[in-house]
């Protein structure tokens, strides 16, 4: 279950403006990403264990285990869509991680004249949250000129775990709803972004994503979600792209292959793991992470199991290096620490730093030996390139942000 009192961090994105749209191309949506630790603190660390987790299960039994962004419903990102004419808004997750579109958790699904009713059952398992339902097909918008007209979308007539929201938007790979159709199991079920193409509103199945460095506000920072391809004024490098990993479990998601080093020294070999924006931190198996620790001097801290340093070891930190497709991008020392300003939110001490970088738990050769977390794409503009396979990086101003 998602239980209320335990929203401690929520990110949440919101439409803000009405982007100017020509005919076939790339839409960028202004969005706003709010931490809400109204609530109290949370380990954020056992957050994305539980999110981890969940993304092993799916491969051990089979893909109708689907994971849903962050298990407990910190740090979850949601989007406002449309649904029906006359429309009915509805607070749904935003998850890279899978790909079924759904509604009906809390606010009911209504019925209007653009509603088709199928007799194909749905359902999918996110960890211990699900839903089962029906398939209808209805007209979907998703931001200022982005309708999409008959898209198949789940209405929920149970589930569980979502009490919070109305259900999820699915961004990830088409191969992800396999096996939700429970007559059908072996029909994919095409993505909104699919059907934006396919419906000649946007160029390509390509998703741009600007998220901000902790800019001083507790609330909010801004960024950018963009349909169809790439917001040119938010990078200022060429785009590096990476194919999709052909190494599971990695592969069913945004898997890529990199290695990693700190200063001069090798501390995670070239493998296979996921980008991932519904996981907060970087994580990396567990023999990089001593290694990692090791260098940087770092002390486990059981308040919010993240490492931390004193001033002086701040002082002597190196870059952190990561080796994507002959590219590297690198983390300066500031960007390895969590924002310290928000250190009391997370359950650890004002004057403390802490690192981003956590143990994966599991030993090196599983198939998902890091996750670039959100923190990793605060400092670089992600591109998920669905029609290409492949997943592209680019420095951007705000990559060597000094702002935490």
């Amino acid at each position: 279950m998602f239980p209320a009192p335990l929203l401690t961090l929520l990110l949440v994105l919101t439409i803000t403006g009405s982007p100017v749209k020509a005919a076939n191309s790339p839409v960028s949506v202004p969005i706003t990403s709010r931490l809400n630790f109204s609530n109290g603190t949370y380990n954020l660390v056992a957050h994305d264990r539980a999110h981890l987790q969940a993304l092993r299960d799916r491969s051990k039994h089979g893909k109708r285990l689907i994971h849903v962004p962050l298990i407990n419903n910190y740090g979850v990102y949601t989007i406002s869509v449309d649904v029906g004419n006359p429309p009915t808004s509805y607070n749904l997750i935003l998850d890279t991680t899978s790909a079924n579109t759904w509604v009906g958790a809390s606010t009911l699904y209504r019925e209007t004249a653009t509603s088709v009713r199928t007799d194909q059952p749905v359902a999918a398992i996110y960890n211990t949250e699900y839903f089962e339902g029906m398939m209808f097909h209805d007209t979907v918008t998703v931001g200022p000129g982005l309708t999409v007209i008959n898209q198949a979308i789940g209405v929920a007539s149970y589930s569980q775990g979502f009490d919070d929201f109305d259900g999820v938007l699915g961004i990830g790979p088409i191969a992800l709803t396999l096996n939700t159709l429970l007559l059908t199991p072996d029909v994919a079920i095409p993505t909104v972004t699919d059907n934006l193409v396919n419906q000649n509103i946007i160029p390509a199945d390509i998703l741009g994503i600007f998220f901000q460095p902790y800019a001083g506000s507790p609330q909010e920072t801004t960024g950018q979600l963009t349909f169809g391809g790439t917001n040119f004024a938010l990078y200022i490098d060429n785009i590096t792209y990476t194919p999709i990993t052909n190494v599971p479990p990695a592969s069913d998601f945004w898997g890529i292959d990199q290695a990693i080093t700190y200063g001069p020294t090798v501390i995670l070999p070239f493998t296979t793991g996921v980008v991932d924006s519904t996981n907060v931190f970087i994580a990396i198996a567990t023999q990089a992470f001593e290694q990692y620790k090791a260098a940087t001097g770092g002390q486990f801290d059981p308040a919010t199991q993240l490492l931390v340093i004193s001033n002086d070891q701040y002082d002597a930190l190196e870059d952190l290096d990561f080796h994507i497709a002959g590219q590297i991008f690198t983390l300066t020392p500031n960007a390895q620490i969590w924002p310290r300003a928000l250190n009391v939110r997370i359950g650890g001490s004002a004057g403390s730093i802490y690192l981003i970088v956590c143990d994966l738990g599991t030993p090196l050769g599983q198939g998902l030996d890091f996750v670039n977390g959100y923190v990793f794409m605060q400092r670089f503009y992600t591109v998920l390139d669905t029609h290409n396979s492949r997943v592209g990086f680019s420095a951007t101003r705000l990559t060597e942000a000094t702002t935490n």
